[in-house]
C-alpha cells in the first residue's frame, strides 16, 4: 500500500480541516518553530500548513525535495518566502475569503469601545463611580467619514458595514481601483494625506510589505482631526508605534485601537499599553469560530495540489509581486 503523504502542521488548526487532512494524509506536528528544528521535520514532508507564528524560508524548503504546497491558514504571506517557493514551483495556497466577516465586526467592536468609552464606563460602574456618566461623553459614528487604507476583501467588509449600518461617507487609499466599490458604496479613491485629513475613522487593512512598513508616523498622524480615532487591524509594523504613543499622550487625536503589535506579545512596559484611550487586543480579530473553521479548510486546497488538481484559492500572480521574497 502506498504511504500517505506527510503534512507538517506549525501549529494545531480547527478539528474540521485537520480531520479533512487526517482522512488522507500523515499529520505531523511542530514541537518548535525555531528554523534549526523545522529543517529536522521537513526533509520528508510533501506539504506545510503555517498559521501566523513560523516562517517557510527558502532554506526549510531546500531542506524539504518532496514539498509541494504550503497552506496559509489566514490572509497575510509575510511569513512565506514567495518567490523562492515559486522558483521551486512549490504551489502557495491561503484563504483569502475566510475572515473578512469577523475582522470587519471586530473592526466595529474596537470602534465602538472608543467613541462610546465603553471599558471606562464598565470600570467605572464596578468601582462604583456612577457619576462619571456626566463626565464620559461619547460620539455618534452615524454620518462620519471613514477613511480605509486597503480595500481589498476585509476593507470592503468593513465599508459595507459602516456605510450600510452607519450611513458613513467612504474614503480609500489603495494601489488599485475599486469602481464597484466606488458605485455601490459611493466610495472615493483619495491620496493618503487627503484621507488622514478628513477622516473621523481610519481603518487600517493594508498587507505588511516594504512599501507599507512605518508607513503611518506622525507626520500622517498630525494630519488627523483631534476627534478622530484609527484602528489597526492588519500588522503592528505599518505604523510607528512611538509616534502613535506620542499622538495620544498629547491629544493629537480622540484614540486608537489595535490587535496587532510589531512584537508579539507586546512587553508589558509598551508605551502604547500606558497610553489614554488606546483598546488592544491580542491578535484575535479572526478567531471567530466561523472564521477559524473556514481557514482551516486550506487543508482543502492542499489536498487538490497533493490529488494534482488545481487548488480554489491559489496565491495570485499580483500577491507574489507584492509581497516580493526573503533577503538573501
Amino acid at each position: 500500500m502506498a504511504s500517505r503523504p506527510k503534512v507538517l502542521l506549525y501549529e494545531p488548526i480547527h478539528e474540521e480541516g485537520t480531520r479533512l487532512l487526517a482522512e488522507r494524509c500523515e499529520l505531523l506536528y511542530a514541537d518548535s518553530l525555531e528554523e534549526r528544528r523545522l529543517l529536522e521535520l521537513v526533509r520528508d514532508v510533501s506539504a506545510i500548513l503555517i498559521r501566523f507564528n513560523g516562517k517557510v524560508t527558502r532554506t526549510i524548503m531546500e531542506a524539504a525535495p518532496e514539498l509541494r504546497v504550503i497552506g496559509r491558514h489566514g490572509v497575510g504571506l509575510e511569513n512565506v518566502d514567495l518567490l523562492s517557493a515559486k522558483e521551486r514551483n512549490i504551489q502557495v495556497v491561503y484563504t483569502p475569503q475566510a475572515n473578512a466577516v469577523s475582522v470587519a465586526e471586530h473592526f466595529l467592536g474596537l470602534t465602538l469601545a472608543l467613541a462610546k468609552h465603553i471599558p471606562q464606563a464598565d470600570q467605572a460602574v464596578r468601582e462604583g463611580r456612577w457619576h462619571v456618566r456626566h463626565e464620559l461623553v461619547s460620539r455618534e459614528l452615524n454620518g462620519k467619514t471613514l477613511g480605509i487604507l486597503g480595500l481589498g476583501r476585509i476593507g470592503l467588509q468593513t465599508a459595507r458595514l459602516c456605510r450600510m449600518g452607519l450611513d458613513m461617507r467612504i474614503l480609500y487609499f489603495d494601489v488599485r481601483e475599486y469602481p464597484e466599490a466606488e458605485k455601490s458604496l459611493g466610495a472615493k479613491r483619495v491620496g493618503i494625506q487627503e484621507l488622514f485629513s478628513q477622516a473621523d475613522l481610519v481603518a487600517v487593512h493594508l498587507p505588511l510589505v516594504a512599501q507599507t512598513h512605518h508607513l503611518i508616523d506622525r507626520k500622517l498622524l498630525r494630519l488627523m482631526k483631534p476627534t478622530a480615532y484609527i484602528v489597526n487591524l492588519a500588522r503592528g509594523p505599518i505604523w510607528k508605534e512611538e509616534d502613535l504613543a506620542e499622538a495620544l499622550q498629547e491629544g493629537w487625536i480622540a484614540g486608537a485601537a489595535s490587535d496587532v503589535f510589531e512584537q508579539e506579545p507586546p512587553p508589558p512596559e509598551h508605551p502604547l499599553l500606558r497610553a489614554p484611550n488606546f483598546l488592544a487586543t491580542p491578535h484575535s480579530a479572526a478567531h471567530t469560530e466561523e472564521s477559524l473553521i473556514r481557514m482551516s479548510l486550506v487543508a482543502a486546497d492542499i489536498l487538490r495540489v497533493l490529488e494534482g488538481k488545481a487548488p480554489e484559492f491559489p496565491v495570485p500572480e499580483e500577491v507574489y509581486m507584492q509581497y516580493g521574497g526573503e533577503s538573501r
